[in-house]
């Protein structure tokens, strides 16, 4: 198999709110939309929403949610994508902006359809914390 595209597919229970939010908030541009399902693309990146109750879900699985999801979205400069997303755009912040040991400058929003948005921009990592006696 050699795939042409690799996208995530989000079911929200609110397809046209949660669309909106990529867009507005975020940048995504439609390349399709319906009632019940948005595809949506920033550059190179490709972005889609799903009514979890369309016919095209199976059975089994209609009703979900993306709950349990979190997107990381890397950016160039995430103190200013926090500035015009939380301090200028009156988003909330679950997780303020804060660098970590492990490598990231990061923030983390939710999306409306309770998918986690964590915001990146890698920095270099904390030295290894030295060990006692070494």
């Amino acid at each position: 198999m050699v795939p042409t595209s690799v996208y995530p597919v989000l079911m929200s229970a609110d397809v046209e709110g949660t669309a909106r939010f990529y867009r507005e908030r975020l940048g995504f541009d439609p390349t399709f939309e319906s009632d019940w399902y948005v595809s949506l693309r920033r550059d190179r990146w490709e972005l889609a929403v799903l009514d979890p109750d369309h016919d095209s879900v199976p059975a089994a699985y209609r009703g979900r949610t993306a709950g349990g999801v979190l997107l990381n979205l890397e950016v160039d400069d995430v103190d200013a994508e926090y500035r015009r997303l939380v301090t200028d755009g009156g988003l909330e912040a679950l997780v303020p902006l804060r660098s970590e040991a492990f490598g990231q400058r990061h923030f983390i929003l939710a999306a409306p359809d309770g998918v986690l948005v964590d915001v990146i921009t890698p920095i270099e990592p904390a030295p290894e914390p030295a060990r006692d006696g070494a």
